[in-house]
């Protein structure tokens, strides 16, 4: 049984192959995008793996992949390239579950003052009791100096996710929701000019009039015309608070509020725009545009109540421990280690020896930078798989098929080491590691390659080489062997910009340390350095922000006010919902709609093209509402979507499908690559524009029907680039970029550069945050952060061209370009 045997594959575009693939070995998958890679590792393999032994403990009716046979498989995980969810509560603490194991140390370790005598007790010296209340246990404790009895903090009242542990003014968020009173006031303008942001039109004078009458109500008479700026402190108080509130009540303390409008009874901006919050949920575009989140005053960002982040366990507080990069809190761990007593070993040797066993799995893939109260929200896709890739390696499960897409997403060349590290313990505990990957170091340390190919789509789904790196190189069909063999000449020529620059100055958010940095307009520039060293803070955090006021004393912006606009493009989804794919979201499937419509079969049958749409009741299928699959609950496992058994997958009802374009219903053209899709309406400029764009941006295999959920963050981020560039033909924008080559062969990157070069060359600027060697030697101009990450980052250590960066000594980057 020395190998997995996939026999006669036909999923997706896989032309009939069989591959055998060497069990206990590390094998990587390479070849161009779209070529096959996923359909056969996570399609194939994958889902044969869930089928068989979902099967063999009783669930019956999985799917089975289009294959003639796979023998030898095993039980297999995936470790895919997906987000966290978008929870404010969701930190890296709590993903890891280290948070918890640091909760009981504090349970059991913590040192507190007591709240009768003053002295310092610690919770493992305290006499205890339980206590059963109304519908819980409590337990209480005795301090061994007074005998006074309290409650005991446990585990739950170090969590900021509940009543007893959360901060009550931030219920433990750590931040607060407040008015951003420099977006909302124009101090420059009068009320009649548009002072107030959101006065708009008739409300902007039904606003004034009520404000007009409570200024003559409390007889602070407001002139016509006159700029905010000018307000005297009262009246400025009455437009911001309202004549109900309590600040104007003190200020007129013998002034009865008025009772109508009419007479004065003015609402106040600050009430109002907490009320449209309120009526509203908080939509996102209200929430963005006028208000921001800010440190709570209260707990000062901890999320604790102030119990709870008082207490300590060797002289150190919870939030201090949650605030600290992994680095430095598995020193405090190790130190904590080496000097507990015999006692406290006992109560927590346990969590001990299990943070240090989890610290160090994280800080070997590269993510020493990060701390426990980071946001997962707030992760790359990269960061997040690797964080799961530490959770799966806290098992010791052996004879397992590993299933990696790209696990070097997002890290620097300089850390690949630590994950390769990984990934061969991996392997040596007899396991079998599948490795999507297009990085050539992933390659070399592997046992074994296999390149699919040779191109996308219908132009890919064979196997075009296969052995180690250097074997792949010697094979003349290998596309990936090609490429490697023929390395391209550095560039020689760089575009000096139009002399013009964007400034930032002063940056220190996160861990930025206190820098300023000029960037020329009219360049591709990139921002390098290693994981966590500050790219996307300067980047994303900063300069998308734009221009600043003068006043503004750090994370100063200027030079951005000469862009139409800031397009900011990065890894998010694009959307949860399952009815967006790549035909809606491109905006093509409204003109193929129509197209549809037009056709002399659909006028005869009275069709329009709102019966073309999966989205709306008539001409869809009304037992899967147009999705084409149903869901098939599996109880203790994941849901699992089955084709719809009235429509076969087809969406739509028969008369619909009886309506064709050139020999293809709308389902067939749901299922044709951009690619195809762009062959068959060559004759539609609009599709066809569209599509080629797509083509441009690397993504020509993709099918027009693919729902936009299933892209990887690189996939969904150059589709929304190729859409604003659609939207914003014309325009001089200042693009930034996140990481937009992530999925993409080194062969596609080539054809993506050139569409970054087009646009810088007609008139755009393009900042790119990029670890792709590719990519970073392409530019203009390189910013280069580090030299590490965290604290030990934040820093510029390197400006300059490609030539300049590779010379430069302080570079952590230009060793590797």
């Amino acid at each position: 049984m020395e190998y997995i045997s996939i026999i006669g594959a036909k999923e997706g575009n896989l032309k009939n192959i069989s591959v055998e693939l060497p069990r206990n070995k590390w094998i990587v998958l390479t070849g161009v995008s779209g070529s096959g890679k996923t359909t056969l590792a996570m399609d194939v393999l994958y889902q044969e793996c869930q089928r068989q032994y979902l099967e063999a403990i009783g669930y019956q009716g999985i799917r089975k992949p289009n294959i003639d046979a796979i023998r030898n498989v095993s039980p297999a995980i995936q470790i895919q390239q997906q987000a966290y969810n978008k929870n404010p509560r969701s930190t890296v603490g709590t993903v890891t579950d280290i948070y918890t194991d640091l909760r009981m140390l504090f349970e059991k370790l913590s040192t507190r003052r007591c709240p009768q005598c003053g002295k310092e007790i610690s919770s493992a010296d305290c006499r205890e009791e339980t206590e059963k209340t109304a519908d819980d246990f409590k337990v209480f404790q005795y301090c061994p100096h007074c005998d006074h009895r309290m409650e005991k903090l446990t585990r739950t009242h170090f969590s900021y996710n509940t009543r007893e542990g959360a901060c009550a003014t931030c219920q433990g968020l750590g931040e607060v929701m407040t008015v951003d009173e420099g977006k909302v006031f124009h101090e420059e303008l009068s009320l009649e000019e548009g002072a107030v942001g959101f006065w708009e039109k008739r409300y902007r004078d039904y606003q004034l009039e009520a404000l007009v009458a409570a200024c003559d109500h409390y007889g602070i008479p407001l002139k016509p015309n006159t700029c905010i700026k000018d307000f005297t402190p009262a009246q400025r108080v009455l437009l911001l608070e309202g004549a109900e509130s309590e600040a104007v009540r003190r200020l007129f303390p013998d002034v009865p509020v008025p009772r109508t409008i009419a007479e004065g009874r003015y609402e106040g901006v600050l009430p109002n725009l907490w009320r449209r919050m309120a009526d509203k949920k908080g939509t996102s575009k209200l929430r963005e545009t006028y208000f921001k989140s800010v440190i709570c005053t209260e707990c000062h960002g901890e999320r604790l109540n102030e119990l709870s982040r008082s207490v300590t366990v060797k002289g150190t507080r919870l939030p201090e421990l949650a605030g600290s990069a992994l680095t430095e809190l598995l020193d405090w761990v190790s130190e904590l280690d080496a000097n507990l007593m015999h006692s406290e070993q006992l109560l927590a040797g346990v969590y001990v020896i299990d943070l240090k066993t989890k610290l160090k799995r994280i800080l070997k893939l590269g993510l020493g930078y990060l701390s426990l109260d980071r946001q997962t929200m707030t992760l790359s896709g990269g960061e997040a798989q690797r964080l799961r890739l530490a959770a799966v390696l806290d098992s010791d499960l052996m004879g397992v098929i590993y299933i990696l897409d790209e696990p070097t997403i997002s890290l620097h060349p300089k850390d690949t080491e630590g994950l390769l590290t990984i990934l061969r313990s991996l392997r040596d505990k007899g396991n079998t590691l599948l490795v999507i990957e297009h990085d050539t170091a992933v390659m070399e340390a592997a046992d074994y390659l296999i390149d699919i190919g040779p191109g996308a789509g219908k132009y890919g789904g064979e196997v075009i080489g296969s052995g180690t790196l250097q074997q792949l190189k010697s094979q003349a069909t290998s596309v990936t062997g090609a490429y490697l063999n023929s390395k391209p000449e550095p560039r020689a020529f760089f575009r000096k910009g139009s002399g013009e620059f964007i400034e930032v100055k002063r940056a220190e958010k996160h861990n930025l340390q206190h820098i300023s940095v000029r960037l020329p307009i009219g360049c591709l520039i990139c921002v390098t350095g290693v994981s966590g060293s500050g790219k996307s803070t300067l980047v994303f955090d900063v300069l998308a922000k734009g221009d600043t006021a003068d006043s503004v004393e750090t994370n100063q912006v200027s030079g951005t006010n000469s862009f139409d606009r800031i397009v900011v493009v990065e890894q998010a989804p694009l959307t949860r919902m399952k009815r967006s794919n790549v035909a809606t979201y491109s905006d093509a499937y409204t003109e193929i709609r129509k197209i549809f419509g037009r056709q002399p079969t659909a006028i005869e049958k009275g069709l329009t093209a709102n019966h073309f749409s999966f989205n709306a009741k008539g001409g869809r299928c009304d037992h899967c509402e147009g999705l084409g699959v149903v869901t098939n609950n599996l109880l203790f496992f994941g849901d699992q979507e089955v084709p719809c058994p009235v429509c076969s997958g087809k969406r739509f009802k028969d008369e619909v499908l009886s309506v064709t374009y050139r020999g293809h219903s709308i389902t067939a053209v749901l299922g044709l690559s951009v690619e195809e899709g762009a062959e068959l309406f060559a004759d539609s400029p609009k599709i066809s524009g569209i599509l080629n764009l797509l083509q441009e941006v690397g993504l020509g295999y993709l099918e027009l029907g693919q729902t936009t959920t299933t892209l990887s963050g690189g996939e969904a981020q150059r589709l929304k680039l190729a859409v604003e560039l659609l939207a914003n033909q014309g325009k001089k924008n200042l693009y930034l970029i996140d990481e937009p080559t992530i999925g993409l062969h080194p062969l596609d990157v080539g054809k993506f550069l050139k569409l970054l070069d087009r646009m810088v060359d007609t008139g755009n600027t393009v900042v790119v945050v990029e670890h792709n060697q590719q990519v970073i030697a392409a530019a203009d101009w390189i910013i280069d952060l580090g030299s590490g990450g965290g604290d030990a980052g934040g820093r510029i250590i390197a400006e300059g061209t490609p030539a300049e960066i590779r010379k430069n000594p302080n570079s952590v980057t230009g060793k590797f370009i």
